[in-house]
Order: C-alpha cells, then structure tokens, then sequence
C-alpha cells in the first residue's frame, strides 16, 4: 500500500511541475514566432494547464485491461474529466472564495459559461447508454477545435482594455525566454508528462486493488483531486492579486477542456464502458454545481460574485460527495 501511495505523490507532483514547464516552454516558442499574447493566453496557456489530465486520459487509454479490474478500459481517465470538474467547482473556487471573494465582470466569462452548459450536455447525451464510442469521442474532438476556433477569433477580435479577464490572461504569461531553452523546456515537459502519467496511474491502479474498489472512484477522488491542484494554485494566486476574472476562468476553461479532450480521447482509443454510478450520482452532482456556478457569476443585481459564504457552501459540498464516493 505505501508503495502505491509513493507513485501516487510522486506522480501528482511530476505532473504538474512538468505541465508548468511544458506550458512556458509551447508558450515562449509560440510568441517568439509573433503568436499574439492573448492567443497564446487563451489558447496555448490553455491547453497546459489542462495537459495533467490529458496526458494521465492518453496513457491510461492506451494501457491494456487486465481480467482482474472491475471494470475493463480507462476508468481512470473517465473518472479524472467528471471528478476533476467537480473539484474544480467545489473545492477549487470554494477555497479561493474563502481567501477572497470573487467578482465576475468579464463579458468573455460569461459568453464561456454557455458553451460549458452546452458541452455537459453533449457529453451527458452520449454517456446516456453508459458507453462511449469512437464516433461520440471523435465529435466531442471536433467540438474541441471549434472551441479553439472561437477562441482564436476572439482573441483576433478583442481588446483587451474592453474585458478584465483578457488582460488578465496576457499580464500572467510567462516570460519570453530563447528559443533554445524554450525547446527544451518543451522537450523535458512532455517527456516528464508521459513519465509522470504513467506513474500517476500505477499508483492510482494499486490502491484501487488495494480497497477493492473501481478505478472510476479513484480517478473521481484522488486522481482528480491531484490534476486540479494546478488550477487551485493558479486561482489563489490570481486572487491575491485581485485578478478575480482569471480565477473563474481557469475553472470554466478548465471543466471544457475535460468534458471535451480528457473525455474525447478515451473514447476515440478505448470506446469504453460507463460504470451507472457515474450517471446516477457523479454527473448530477457536477451538472448542479455548473448551474451553481453560473447562477453566481451571472449575479442579477449587478456584477457577479462567489461570496465567502457560498465559497463554504461549495467546499462543504466537495467534502460531502468526497466522502460518500469514496467510502
């Protein structure tokens, strides 16, 4: 059991110090070739911050079942998309509401929230009969680059003095660096994101056997909360700097990066199987905290806001479903 524990920490903790250098690394290389800073920010950035939970659905897809899993194919990754959207919700803006209050301003957040709507309930259309297939998985990718499409042209089209959130996105890039080290950067963040994936996911398979239960709770739990620690960082440090707008829309982006690629790939490589829990218990519970959510940032007497007390209301809830998934 320790030995799985060990690949656990060491496997959260490589993946998300090598999904920072992997970010800087694509972001730097973008920009020195002239890529605008809010297109890197909105798209590149992006993608990076969702790269642990991408990588971990990517490599447990590929890995073979095995007859003594309950359930045979990447409930990992399946586990990981839905329980990483209900941590980002309920623990991640909990906790930064806690530290601070949130005020939502941003027109872009709030063009963003509706995709999101519409992106979980796509993907709960086509896990309805408990079962992904090739052909839902490759439309939930297609979706995926429509959304980088309407990204882009936003990007193209806006100014960012107009919306706090986008001059949020392009003051928090990192720096430009050389060509050399950002290529390098690139080379050791991917190689350590395949590396840390693998690692992440022996551990996360092990106690599964340990407790004797399904590797779906492990991803909705542990897993999850261990992808979201990236987003739970990036929130509160944004918070203290009063950037309330790239706090929230680390979540939404985020969550839409999970229903769509972490969600998508596994059904592309694997086309596997829905355990009923997911659609009984887990998929409610993340649908009623992105109409929350929404409900919050929209505000209707002025500008939106996450209160203390609705951030307490949030992490009361993620404690609650934590311990009866998971026990």
């Amino acid at each position: 059991m320790l030995e799985y524990v060990a690949y656990l920490i060491v496997g959260i903790s490589l993946l998300v110090w090598s999904a920072d250098r992997f970010t800087d690394g694509a972001a730097a290389i973008a920009q020195n070739f002239g890529v605008s800073r809010l297109i890197v920010g909105l798209t590149i950035v992006a993608i990076g911050s969702s790269s642990p939970e991408i990588f971990v659905s990517i490599m447990d897809s590929i890995k073979s079942c095995s007859a003594d899993k309950i359930h045979c194919g990447p409930q990992i990754a399946i586990g990981n998309a839905i329980g990483s959207n209900i941590t980002n919700v309920a623990m991640v803006l909990g906790i930064t509401a806690l530290v601070r209050p949130l005020l939502v301003e941003s027109g872009t957040l709030k063009r963003e929230i509706p995709i999101l709507f519409a992106v979980t309930t796509l993907a709960l259309i086509f896990i309805w009969d408990l079962k992904f297939s090739r052909i839902e998985g490759i439309l939930l990718l297609l979706t995926l680059v429509i959304y980088f499409i309407w990204l882009v042209r936003l990007g193209i089209r806006s100014r960012t003095k107009d919306d706090p959130m986008l001059e949020e996105i392009v003051e928090e890039l990192p720096e430009t660096v050389s060509n050399g080290k950002a290529i390098f950067f690139l080379i050791i963040g991917l190689i350590l994101l395949v590396v840390s994936s693998n690692i992440l996911i022996k551990g996360a398979s092990g106690i599964a056997a340990y407790f004797n239960v399904s590797e779906t709770v492990i991803g909705l739990t542990i897993v999850a909360l261990g992808t979201s620690l990236p987003e739970l960082a990036a929130s509160i440090a944004g918070v203290l700097k009063q950037e309330y707008e790239i706090a929230i829309g680390n979540v939404i982006g985020s969550n839409i990066f999970n229903l769509l690629a972490v969600l998508g790939i596994p059904a592309v490589i694997a086309a596997p199987m829905i355990e009923d829990k997911v659609l009984t218990l887990d998929y409610p519970v993340m649908f009623g905290l992105t109409i929350s959510m929404a409900a919050m940032c929209y505000g209707f007497r002025g500008p939106g806001k996450i209160t203390r007390l609705e951030g307490a209301i949030l992490l009361a809830v993620f404690i609650g479903y934590y311990a009866i998934r998971f026990f």
